[in-house]
């Protein structure tokens, strides 16, 4: 799987509110209730990474989620992590 361009990854992203381009991934942080609906979220996020085998990289504090998505193999942002994050979206939504 090809790398996207830096002008292909902002083109794509004004499909997703609330992403954003940094450190060579799509990024974007939620916030949630509390620490259990965070879980819920992340867990729910799992199952559907795993049927990709696309994984992101996330961090969890109480009540926030910081998620980036890259493709290691590709050395940056591929389709595969657009895939992953409209799917988070419509989770999220």
């Amino acid at each position: 799987m090809k790398a996207l361009s830096n002008k292909e990854i902002e083109d794509r992203l004004k499909d997703l509110e609330g992403w954003d381009f940094e450190m060579d991934a799509i990024h974007t942080v939620f916030e949630f209730e509390d620490f259990k609906e965070a879980f819920s979220a992340m867990t729910r996020i799992a199952f559907e990474a795993e049927k990709l085998n696309h994984h992101p990289e996330w961090t969890n504090v109480y009540n926030t989620l910081e998620i980036f998505l890259s493709t290691h193999e590709a050395d940056g942002v591929t389709e595969k992590d657009f895939e992953l994050a409209k799917i988070i979206d419509d989770l999220i939504g």
